[in-house]
């Protein structure tokens, strides 16, 4: 990546998951791989995962050189999702992975172009 070049930054509330998946840190995990693999993005380590006593879940995954990381909000149904990419329709594969597995009821999300 040169100086120059931009990042693409989506963000996406997904919301009306059930529980049960939000708080399962091995499939939260892996969803983060699967989905830099549908990208076609390059992983820089495994990835990093938080259990709070609550059951919440926060995952990272370093990509190179982005970033997609998940939140989750299993007593609310909700997982945020943030995908930092080289380009828009990288990160979009990645979301769509998160979708695809979780089936919320709604998807919001935000798609900005940064650097």
């Amino acid at each position: 990546m040169t100086e120059f070049e931009t990042l693409a930054h989506v963000s996406a509330d997904l919301s009306g998951i059930g529980s049960g998946p939000l708080r399962d840190a091995a499939l939260l995990s892996g969803l983060l791989i699967a989905a830099a693999g549908a990208a076609g993005l390059n992983t820089a380590g495994p990835p990093i995962v938080r259990t709070a006593p609550s059951g919440r879940i926060s995952a990272v995954l370093l990509l190179d050189p982005c970033h997609v990381s998940i939140h989750s909000l299993p007593d609310r149904g909700v997982a945020l999702v943030d995908v930092l990419a080289l380009d828009a329709a990288l990160a979009t594969k990645a979301l769509e992975v998160f979708v695809r597995r979780l089936v919320p009821t709604a998807v919001t999300s935000d798609t900005r172009i940064r650097g």
